[in-house]
């Protein structure tokens, strides 16, 4: 066993490596991929937006955290000044729940969660027992 995969991809038009114990396979597409040497300049620059990206992605994060509770409580505010029974009154029901299960979760709400939602506040129209077709 050599410790490493020796699978062919393609040759980097920079550095021409390939499948080696200290070269870096990336997948280029499926079933694609790409072999690099450390030093590569096209294997650099890619760690380099993987950290940069990586980097805003955090700052936005914590941006989002910040923000949210007070965006929340302000949605909550409005929907609550809302006369009752108007035709925004499903959507604005569905809406504060979404927003209500974001904040109950550190991840994504998930999509069985969205359709339970959304059916309760938009059920499928049920037939109408007065309305008969001829």
């Amino acid at each position: 066993m050599k410790g490493f995969a020796e699978t062919e991809g393609e040759l980097c038009p920079d550095c021409k490596a390939g499948p080696g114990p200290k070269n870096a396979r990336v997948a280029v597409g499926m079933p694609e991929q790409m072999w690099h040497t450390p030093d590569c300049p096209q294997y650099v620059i890619m760690q380099i937006n993987w950290k940069e990206g990586s980097r805003r992605i955090e700052e936005q994060d914590q941006w989002a955290k910040g923000v949210f509770p007070a965006a929340h409580a302000r949605l909550k505010q409005a929907a609550a000044a809302l006369p009752p029974g108007t035709a925004a009154q499903p959507f604005v029901d569905a809406l504060s729940e979404l927003v209500q299960a974001q904040a109950d979760t550190t991840g994504f709400v998930v999509l069985h969660r969205w359709a339970e939602i959304l059916e309760r506040h938009f059920p499928p129209e049920l037939p109408n027992p007065d309305h008969t077709t001829e």
